[in-house]
Formats: structure tokens, sequence, C-alpha cells
């Protein structure tokens, strides 16, 4: 079967997808769980330690408090509270924290710092996986026991207002509720309204137990402007007089009651100082967690500092207060500051139900949990406590009664500690069989298209697949068997869960297939690669060509960026990589004008020939750059008959001031976005246009911008095109205006919120583009393959330009609602996907513009579309293999993680990329 390079190529993609895919859901495991509880069925608590012959203590102790409002805001960073932002803008808050009734902490947050695993580690004390971050765009219904679910089967009535991801996770666990959509960032005042307007009737009645109320307003604001914005200071006065009128209320109703109330003030994340979330900076993590009550008496001069604590000790302590069993997967401890003032016999109780909890859920997850340090000092409290109940039991009430009390609480709250820490290191089992098969697809994709490169870019681009060959049937049959035969042994010996193994039988086989087809057809190609004796050259129909300086120079970048990925920082900072690359690619090409300039080819000087020749025709041989050069010499080209002089002067010296041109413009789009993490904190050209104090600059920018982007392309269009894009980029910038993002010359600034900062970045990248096909790509006749990987490592370099990096936190989600006036999650998720990605897919979409009209080959675009395919597999394959093999990695999941979504999103993005370069060639083929 005789394929072309570009069908060939967009087909090795998709199967790459889709063993990137069995990869990551793989590397993103489940997190430990606990198997006595999956459907929430009631167990009876664990009774107090032996003493002897009298009655233990065997029924859960009652409720602490008689209703619990928890007031979740959405990025309540630790500083937000404790810091000059909460003594400046929350003065009753601070009032409590410093001399109320309260326990204030902060509260670490594990990655994924997003909502939807956040309120599940809230709820359920557990450690969500990583991937949780990809189903917060659409939570599922949460089945694993948490205190919700806990709370409803004690008839607990409970009401909810806010983000909808609860309504989601909790379907029908409310008794009222009323959602509010989550991802609509630019609203941070309805949001937030549609919450509080529900609090002056729902506090005043008594027909329910707990109270949620999550708001989104802060958060919002952050996404928008950052956490620098004066609308930051707003907000949180508003959710200051909130949490003032809750707390009014709950005192009143106390002094009917005489029971006391409990109100928790808690965020899910923090925020980092670009305004996101999603990682791991200190800014993220760390978010305020303050307990308020009666309960909580405090002496004069008590100084309570916040302490730091777990985000997930929270749902240990609020199924404790509520008088629920602690959710079966919590790795939390209770946060024992809460019950320091009931009776010691109450503190041990309540210890030692979370220390059964915890040693239960170690010896469900950790097969020598016998080892374990926490289990020998639980052991070791339960012995000390059985002897203190007896002595209590005994009516004594001497000295040795408080001593020992005070040492088994001491021996608890230890052994909770190293349970806690055990259970959290032992976060989830990697699914190392489908990772393994995933594996073998992606790199039997890159073997496949590093033998095919003599055939893929020959001039006929087609190559010759032997699938129905006899050899490769019976090669195909053998393998097929052997891995079937694998697999049945593996699915049934398997101790842990698999996700490939609960794969239909079918479709199981259809990936077999699929991995013995492979394999097939890479022996195949390997027997006539060496039966041929080609590979790697550089020109398959000249068999001496050899490889050009710019051609090593592109080899040994790909492979260094490749192998930087091995390291945490290189990773983090990869945008530097990338500027470095291309800035040296910069000063090749300008090496390689002003020799084929000013040097002859025995390096003596001489007119610019080929520039001139490149200038004058519009036909440059792109498909062979070496067919007019001597087979000795052939990165040489030869001589033109043109004279330097007969160039207009403006050609000649942009060509020789193009290289520089576009350096300058990279050094300037550096200084617009600081990225990665060890300057992203610095000020940039960024910050100090979205700054409120600047609007008249940005507009005046955003109109300049956008006048440059009509001028830039409007040269090709028809004059309908041209005033359908003027009217296009005139709604553009009446959009912005109306939204309050920039302003007309007559209009007052009536909003604090600026973001579109990065128009700059648009028409510098088209600039770029103008000049290198102009006055580079032409002169030089750099060959398709040459060009397509120049239009990659660009592509790459503009996607850290727009100010993203492999942090999650600095996904843009406020763009993927730009028109929309409602929460619409495919066209957000699109929209959010393509202004991520926009960098690499307006780089191919010039490639394409740029093969398809500016060459006459017809291989072009295959070449274009191997080369595109090959040079985005070298980093994925790479990459899959360094975190299989750093999995145990300090930063697995703060860098590797990330990043390795970002190059799943990035194959995903090649594949559609290939099948557009193959339609696109097909297309011209007809025509």
């Amino acid at each position: 079967m005789r394929l072309g390079s570009g069908t060939f190529a967009a087909c090795c993609v998709v199967i790459q997808v889709l063993g990137v895919a069995l990869f990551l859901r793989g590397f993103f495991p489940a997190p430990v769980r606990s198997s006595s509880r999956t459907e929430h069925q009631a167990e009876p608590p664990a009774p107090e330690p032996s003493a002897g012959d009298r009655s233990n203590w065997t029924k859960l102790p009652p409720p602490l408090f008689r209703k619990v409002v928890i007031m979740l805001i959405d990025g309540l960073r630790d500083d937000f509270v404790f810091g000059s932002k909460g003594v400046k803008f929350m003065p009753y808050t601070t009032y409590l924290v410093e001399k109320g009734a309260s326990h204030s902490f902060v509260a670490e947050a594990k990655l994924p710092t997003v909502t939807m695993p956040r309120i599940k580690a809230l709820m359920t004390g557990s450690l969500p996986g990583f991937i949780d971050v990809v189903r917060n765009l659409n939570s599922p219904a949460l089945v694993e026991d948490n205190v919700i679910t806990q709370a409803k089967a004690a008839g607990k009535r409970i009401i909810f207002y806010g983000d909808e991801t609860w309504v989601k996770l909790f379907p029908k666990h409310f008794v009222e509720y009323d959602g509010t959509t989550s991802f609509f960032v630019s609203d941070y005042t309805e949001v937030d309204d549609n919450v509080t307007r529900h609090l002056d009737k729902v506090l005043k009645r008594g027909d329910w137990d707990v109270l949620i109320l999550h708001y989104l307003g802060l958060d919002h604001i952050g996404h928008v402007s950052g956490p620098s914005s004066p609308l930051i200071g707003h907000k949180l006065q508003e959710m200051d007089s909130v949490l003032m009128k809750i707390h009014t209320s709950l005192l009143s109703e106390e002094r009917e009651t005489l029971v006391p109330n409990l109100l928790v003030l808690c965020g899910d994340h923090g925020m980092s100082e670009a305004g996101g979330h999603g990682a791991s900076s200190v800014e993220e993590l760390n978010t305020a967690l303050i307990l308020i009550s009666s309960a909580f008496e405090r002496k004069p001069g008590d100084i309570r500092r916040p302490k730091h604590v777990q985000q997930t000790d929270l749902a240990a302590t609020l199924a404790i207060g509520l008088g629920l069993p602690i959710p079966g997967n919590s790795v939390g401890s209770l946060l024992f500051p809460t019950v320091e003032g009931r009776p010691v016999r109450e503190q041990l109780r309540f210890l030692h139900l979370n220390a059964v909890q915890l040693s239960k859920l170690l010896q469900e997850n950790v097969p020598s949990y016998t080892k374990e340090p926490g289990f020998e000092q639980f052991k070791m409290s339960e012995r000390l406590h059985g002897n203190w109940i007896r002595l209590y039991l005994e009516e004594n009430n001497s000295e040795v009664l408080f001593n020992l009390g005070a040492k088994v609480r001491r021996q608890y709250l230890e052994a909770l500690r190293t349970l806690s820490l055990s259970l959290s290191r032992q976060v989830a089992q990697y699914d190392i069989y489908s990772m393994l098969v995933g594996t073998v697809m992606v790199l039997e994709v890159l073997v496949l298209l590093l033998i095919s490169i003599p055939q893929a870019l020959s001039s006929k681009a087609e190559l010759e697949v032997p699938l129905w060959s006899p050899v490769f049937s019976l090669l195909f049959y053998l393998v097929f068997l052997v891995l079937s035969a694998l697999h049945v042994i593996v699915c049934t010996s398997a101790e842990s869960s698999c996700y490939f193994c609960g794969l239909s039988w079918l479709t199981a086989g259809g990936v077999m297939a699929l991995i013995s087809a492979l394999l097939c057809a890479v022996v195949s190609a390997l027997a006539k690669v060496f039966a041929d004796g080609r590979l790697l050259r550089k020109n398959p129909a000249h068999p001496k060509a050899r490889w050009s300086e710019l051609d090593v120079l592109i080899l040994l970048g790909t492979l260094g960026h490749v192998l930087s990925l091995g390291a945490s920082s290189f990773v983090e900072e990869e945008h530097q990589t990338w500027y470095f690359l291309i800035n040296t690619l910069c000063l090749a090409l300008c090496h390689e004008l002003y020799r084929n300039c000013f040097l002859r080819d025995d390096c003596e000087p001489q007119p610019c020939s080929h520039v001139e020749q490149g200038l004058v025709s519009s036909e440059p041989a792109l498909s062979d750059r070496n067919i007019h050069c001597n087979v000795s010499e052939p990165h040489r080209v030869s001589k033109s008959p043109t004279s330097l002089d007969t160039l207009r002067g403006y050609e000649k010296w942009m060509v020789l001031a193009s290289p520089w041109v576009i350096l300058t413009c990279c050094r300037l789009l550096r200084s617009l976005n600081q990225t990665g993490v060890q300057w992203a904190h610095r000020p940039d050209l960024g910050h100090w246009l979205t700054s409120s104090d600047h609007k008249a600059e940005l507009s005046v920018l955003a109109a300049l911008s956008l006048l440059m982007i009509f001028v830039l392309v409007q040269r090709r269009c028809s004059l309908t095109s041209k005033v359908a894009m003027a009217l296009g980029l005139l709604g553009v910038y009446c959009y912005r205006a109306a939204i309050g993002n920039v302003l007309f010359p007559w209009q007052r600034d009536s909003k604090d919120i600026s973001k579109p900062h990065n128009l700059p970045v648009l028409v510098l990248s088209l600039l770029i583009q103008t000049l290198m096909t102009k006055f580079i790509w032409k002169p030089l006749r750099h060959d398709a393959a040459e060009i397509t990987i120049m239009h990659y490592w660009f592509g790459q370099a503009f996607f850290y330009f727009q100010g993203n990096s492999n942090n999650i936190a600095t996904v843009d989600v406020s763009a993927g609602f730009v028109g929309l006036d409602t929460y619409m999650e495919v066209p957000a998720a699109f929209l959010t996907a393509f202004a991520t990605f926009a960098g690499p897919v307006l780089w191919a979409s010039h490639l394409v513009s740029f093969l398809s009209t500016e060459t006459h080959s017809g291989s072009a675009l295959s070449h274009a579309c191997f080369c595109y395919a090959l040079t985005c597999s070298f980093p994925v394959s790479a990459y899959i293999i360094l975190v299989t093999s750093l999995r145990h990695h300090l930063f697995i999941w703060s860098v590797f993680s990330p990043k390795l979504l970002y190059e799943g999103m990035h194959v995903l993005i090649t594949a559609a990329i290939c099948v557009f370069f193959t339609a696109m060639d097909q297309t011209n083929t007809k025509s």
C-alpha cells in the first residue's frame, strides 16, 4: 500500500494521540481509597480501648455544634486575611482572629489547586488525583465517602448557595440550593449577589442544620485583573460584611438555644501573582481557614497565631463537630484546638476515632503497614488509652490520671501526624500496565517516522507500507497472539485495578492488533532501510549531499531541547530554552545571509547574487535546495548573473537588517510577559499596561496593534475581504471597550479590569512572518523541512511570549468567555484551548499558507506535514520515558505532571494540524 508522506504522518500522529491518552490514564491514577465504605453504608464506630469488665463507650459522641455554616471564598489565599489586606479591608474578621472566639489556621492545599479537587479534599479529607484538573471543567457526582453524604444520611438538612460545582458533586443532597456558574470569570458582582440575596431569609429560619456558601467573585477578579487589582480590596470588604452578618445572626440564635454554632471561613485554593491558580506556588497553596464559635472561649491575653495545617484536616473536624463518622478515605487529622475545651475523656475519644480510621486506611493501602511508625505509635497510644480508661472508671482523680491523660493525648497527636504523613505519601498507585501499552504505541510511531525519512522526504513524497505481504501477515499473527496471551496473564494476576484491563475484549484486542501492525511495519521498514543503505541523509535524491550548518543547528537544537526536559528547572523555565534557540537561529540565518551576500566560494567578496535571485524570482526551489549546487559543495549556491546594483536600496538593506529586526522583536516580546517560575514575580510591560492607571496607554496600544494587523494582513486580500477585516477589527475594539478593557477617546474610565495586553504579540508575530518570508526564506531557498522546523520553533517560542508556561495557573480562563454572556462548556473549552495554543496554531497556519503560495512543488506540504509530526513526536516520546523513570521524583506532581498535560494537549493539536496539512495537500493536488 502506497501512502503520501502527509497522510502517513497524519495517521501516525493520530495513533500517537491514542497512545498518549492511554499513558495519561495510567500515569494519573486513582488516589488511595478505603474499600470498607464505598457505598456509604453505616458502620459501628470503634469502641473505646478495652477497660476490663466495665462497658466501653461504643457510640459516636454527640454533635459539638447545633448548626454549621461554611463560607467558602474562592481564591482566598492566606495573606488576604492574615496580611495587610486583611487588616485594611476585613476589620471584623481581623478582630475575630486576634481577639474573638476563634481558631485560625493557614491550610495548605495540595495539587492541583483548582476548585473541584479542592472541594473534594475539603469534604472527603482525601487527596484527589491530579487528573481532576481536567475533570474540573465538568464535575461528575462524587461517589466516595464524604461529610455531605454522611450528614444527609444522619438526617441533617443542608442548604447550599454558590458555585454549581457543589450541585454536580452532591446531587440530591441539598434540601434547597441555588447554583451559580463558576467559569464565567468576567462576572464578579452578580455571581456573589446571587448568593448573598438569600441570607436574610435563610438566617431567620430554623429548618436547616448545615448552610454552605461558595463565593466566586474574588477568584474571578484574580483571573481577570490579578491580586493587586483595586477590586480585590472592595471584594474583601464585601466578604467581611457578609461574615459579620452571618456571625451576628448565629450569636443571637445561641442566646435563645444556649447551644454553640460553628462558622467556618475558608478558601479552596490561593491565587498566584498573575491571578491564576492550579500550580504549586506558595500563594496558590496557602489558604485561610478560620473556625468561629462561642465554644472557643478566649481568655484575656490569649494570643492565637495562625497554625499551619493541611486542608484535608477540615473533613475530620467537621465530622466530629457534627457527630458523624469520619469519611473513610480521609487522610486528615482532627484540628485539636477545636476540642481543647472538652473533657479529657471526650478529647481522647475523638482522637481515638480519628486514629482508628487512619490506621484502617493504612492497612488497606500499604501491605507492610505493621512496619509503619505511625501504626506502631497508634497501637502504643491505644494501650495507654486503655490504661487511662481503667483509672478513670475507678474514679481515680489523682495527678497520675491527669499526667497519663496528657501523655496519651500527646501520643495520639503524634500518631495522627505520622499516619497522615504516611498516607499522603501513598497518594496514588500508578497503572503501570496502561502506561506501558501507551508508551509502546508512542515509541513505535516515533521509530516508524524516523526510519521512513528517506522515503517520506523523497521527491515523490510517498511510502510503501507492506500491510498485505505474507511475511508481514505471519509476523503480525504471531505478535498478536503473544500480546493477547500477555494481556490475559497480566489482567488475571493484577492485584490492583488497571484501566486497560477494564476495557472490553474487543477494544483491548483492537489495541493489541494496532501494536502488532505497528511493530511489523517497523520491522519491514528497517529491513528495507538496511537493504537500501539510506538513513537520515539530507537529500535522498542526492546520495552525496551533506548537511548544512543550519541543518546541524536544527538537529542539535531539537535534541538539546529534548534532553533538557529531564531536569525540573529546565521544565519550569522551558521558555528560556526556546528563546535561546530562536535567537541562535536568527544569528545563524544572519551569518548565512551575509556569507551569501559578501563572500565567494573561495571566501572572496562577491555580489549578493543568491539573495538577489531569490528577491527577483517568486519560485524558490523549496523542494530541493541543492539542485543547482556542486555535489562536493552542496551547501554552496551557484553564482547568478544578476548584479547587486540592480536591487532597490531598501530591499538590499532589509535583507541584511531583517535578522536583527526579528531579534529586536523577540526581545520586546520577552519584556511583555514574565513567565516560568524564577522570574514570574518580576514586573513586566504586561503588568504595567493592565494596571488601572494606564488604561489610556493600553487603549492606544490596542488601537495601533489592530491597525498594524490590518496593514500586515490586507496586502493579499480582495476589496471585500479588506472591508470585512476592517469591520471585524473595529468590532474587536468596540467589544473590549464595551466590557471596560479599553477606552474610546470620549469615554471615561468606569471599570478597573484590564487584561487584553497581548495584541502586540500577534502584531509582532505577523511582522516576523512577513520579514522571514520576503527577506530570508525566499532568498535563501530553504527547503520545506527546514522551513517547517523553523515554524515549529517560532510557534513554541510564541506560546511562551503569550505569557504561558508549563504551569497550569498561567492558563487564561477569561479567554474562554469572549463573546459569551453565559457559560457554555464546549465553546468555552475550545476558546480557552485555542487562546492558550494560539502561537503554535498561528505559525502552523502560516506554514500552510507559505508553502501553498510561495512554491510550486507538489510535495512541499507533504514534506512539511511529515517533518512537523516528527518534530513533535521527539519531545513527547522522550518526555513519556522521562516521567516514567522520574515518577517517584520529589517534583513529579508540581513540575513534571503539568508539563505532561501540556504535552498531551500539544500532541492533540499537532494531530489536528497534520490533518489540516493533509486536507490542504489533497485540495491543492486536485486543483
